[in-house]
């Protein structure tokens, strides 16, 4: 057995999972061999984490087919449970919103099952740690889907305000292979920054990595258990990749480092929030892995366990992959399952709702002004009463055709659940905020153009553009410097000016570090969704305008060049 733990450790630089199972055929004839009792165990644990409703490989803005979906990862998931019954099936959280499928179903169908507990109970899952999407919908959103799950929502660190009671279970035990498992659970501490505080509303959300140490203490001493899994709605808090504002606000919502390095007694962590693939990284002794997003990746940890003359369980080697479903089949069961929903909601998209012209495009939204974002901004600005509004562009994919506007032309364009507020600003607060924005861009370099200045650390979703002022975005400028110009009605604006800002309820709580508009009075908000709006403005009026209005630009003029196709999709893919 030395000579196994010996081989498994030089494998831990090679994330090779192969040599993983090869190695794992070598503890076969132990394990048959055994008489009595086993003295040896191999458990599998398997993580899905950021499913984001996807059951079916679709984009539904797309309406192309695309691989994701828990119909597929059912396939591996069902072929590693023939290859070892002693499995676990834990989710990290993000699972019941993202896809039209699922909104549909709270917002239109919710006297049926959730869908995705519906497929989560058929794949009979062991465990979900919650995530902070989850309560996008409210907290009786949240109740009706625990009700229906057929296993437990985990958070440890959830608590009813001013109490020592949490609202979802910490943790469960389960016992594979004989040996005893604790599964803890962690939320990202961040939801008052995004949500809107009636959706948590008595909830609050405490110090993960101290939580951790007092719920690992519980499991290791109380609950006696042999191994500790911990799922979180929590990745990577450092990313050389981050800008120093990104990474600050990744510190702050995310953990799993600091509690790899500083909690004794964890065995494994299954990571989600940051939707990045992450086979398996050792930090401390502790076995770290994630799944990636929308159901694209499972991820599988095996572990190999000794069992010591003291009777207790010792893990002798441990090692992880992610696993692609690419080429995968869709599991029947599943699809059979959720295809009325699928069906529902496909109707529910391709109905048609307006006329455009000619055809709009997100596609270099970002480099100039566009009628498309501007269509966001005319419903923020005209239902809010406001000023000003600011919008980003969440998917630089979407487009309107020239013709009929679908839902699912909509839907595209705005791909979040976000809500409207008005809030009252300073001239200082929006200037503050649209600098904010400009960090979007690096320094100008001759040549260049916007597409090829963009700061890909920087996120594409937290540049937020303004209208009803006009402004340049001057890249000769140092950051903080670079807004020229501003004028509201052809007059500058004035440091003390006030003004109705239109923003949605992510940026008012401060999402995206956008923390001048955190705590600004509030002048009007609508529970409805900005997309419902969208879609309301557009049937009301049934024409969308094409042309925009040209209020802000980029500096230097050559900048402005658009973005090719090439570079275009490049954001697109790393915008949502």
């Amino acid at each position: 057995m030395k000579r196994i733990s010996a081989i498994f450790n030089s494998l831990r630089g090679r994330h090779s999972f192969f040599s993983l199972l090869t190695i794992v055929a070598l503890f076969a004839p132990a394990l048959a061999q055994s008489n009595a009792k086993p003295q040896h165990a191999w458990i599998t644990i398997l993580s899905t984490t950021d499913m984001h409703g996807n059951i079916f490989p679709i984009d539904y803005y797309t309406n192309r087919e695309d691989a994701r979906g828990l119909a597929r990862l059912a396939t591996l998931i069902k072929q590693a449970r023939r290859e070892n019954p002693h499995s676990l099936l834990i989710d990290s959280g993000d699972t019941i919103q993202g896809t039209p499928l699922v909104y549909l179903h709270h917002k239109r169908m919710n006297d049926l099952p959730d869908p995705m507990m519906l497929a989560m109970n058929a794949l009979r899952y062991d465990a979900m740690a919650v995530g902070n999407h989850e309560f996008n919908f409210g907290l009786q959103v949240i109740e009706k889907a625990r009700r229906e799950a057929h296993f437990p929502w985990l958070s440890a660190n959830t608590y009813r305000v001013g109490t020592d009671e949490t609202f979802f279970q910490p943790y469960v035990v389960k016992e594979v292979a004989g040996v005893r498992v604790g599964i803890l659970g962690l939320t990202t501490p961040g939801i008052p920054n995004w949500e809107n505080p009636e959706n948590y509303a008595g909830l609050e959300f405490r110090d993960p990595l101290a939580e951790a140490k007092k719920w690992v203490s519980i499991l290791r001493e109380r609950e006696r258990v042999d191994l500790v899994v911990i799922a979180m709605h929590m990745g990577l808090e450092e990313d050389l990749r981050a800008g120093a504002d990104e990474a600050a606000e990744a510190r702050h919502e995310n953990a799993a480092l600091a509690i790899a390095r500083e909690v004794s007694g964890v065995d494994v962590i299954l990571m989600g929030h940051t939707h990045r693939e992450v086979p398996a990284l050792f930090v401390n002794g502790v076995l770290l892995t994630q799944a990636n997003r929308w159901a694209t990746h499972l991820a599988r940890a095996d572990l190999y366990l000794d069992k010591m003359a003291d009777g207790r369980w010792r893990v002798a080697a441990k090692g992880a992959r992610t696993i692609s479903v690419q080429g995968v089949a869709e599991d029947p069961e599943i699809v059979k399952l959720a295809e009325p929903y699928h069906r529902a909601t496909q109707e529910w998209l391709s109905r048609a709702i307006g006329w455009s012209d000619k055809e709009l495009s997100a596609r270099d939204a970002r480099f100039h002004d566009s009628a498309i974002l501007d269509l966001i901004h005319r419903v923020q600005l005209e239902v809010g009463h406001a000023d000003v509004s600011l919008a980003a562009v969440f998917n630089p994919q979407a487009r309107i055709p020239r013709g009929a506007v679908t839902v699912r032309d909509i839907a595209s364009l705005y791909v979040y659940e976000n809500t409207l507020v008005v809030i009252e600003v300073t001239g200082k607060q929006l200037k503050d905020a649209l600098e904010h924005a400009a960090r979007y861009f690096k320094p100008y370099a001759p040549g260049k153009t916007a597409a090829e200045l963009v700061d890909e650390r920087i996120p594409g979703y937290n540049f937020d553009i303004a209208e009803g002022v006009d402004y340049e975005i001057d890249l000769t400028k140092p950051v903080g410097q670079r807004i020229q110009n501003l004028r509201f009605h052809g007059q500058p604006v004035r440091p003390d000016q006030k003004f109705r800002l239109a923003t949605n309820n992510y940026r008012y709580n401060g999402g995206g570090g956008y923390t001048m508009l955190k705590g600004a009075p509030v002048l009007y908000r609508t529970s409805q969704e900005i997309r419902e709006l969208i879609i309301e403005w557009v049937e009301k009026h049934k024409t969308i305008p094409t042309e925009p209005t040209n209020n802000w630009r980029l500096l230097p003029v050559e900048v402005e060049r658009k973005a090719t196709a090439t570079q275009a999709r490049s954001f697109a893919a790393a915008s949502l």
